[in-house]
């Protein structure tokens, strides 16, 4: 059973950073794109940055583009998302996600979430 476990949010201040962690497990995710999505309250849920596990191979929206990066660590099957010069729109519940189709969509299994607050 795959499980997703984010960590790492908190309260931060603007130009703050924050690095937000994604263990993974239960199977190899050598063929799957891992994503980092976000939610803030009355929004939908938005696609932030995605990694392609064997490749390396990134995407960013481009809200983050510049600020955020999304890495991976093989060998604890970890997924990471460092977030830089924080803006208080990135105020949001992340959630880390694993799937094998598009970049932006089709994921199929998700983390509970992890809370990000952008203090001004």
């Amino acid at each position: 059973q795959v499980q997703l476990v984010e960590s790492g949010g908190g309260l931060v201040q603007v130009g703050g950073s924050l690095r937000l962690s994604c263990a993974a497990s239960g199977r190899t995710f050598s063929s799957y794109l891992m994503g980092w999505f976000r939610q803030s309250p009355g929004k939908e849920r938005e696609f932030v940055a995605a990694i392609r596990w064997s490749l390396g191979s990134t995407y960013y929206a481009d809200s983050v583009k510049g600020r955020f990066i999304i890495s991976r660590d093989n060998a604890k099957n970890t997924l990471y998302l460092q977030m830089n010069n924080l803006e208080p729109e990135d105020t949001a519940v992340y959630y880390c996600a694993a799937g094998r189709r598009g970049v932006r969509e089709g994921y199929e299994h998700w983390g509970q979430g992890t809370q990000v607050t952008v203090s001004s």
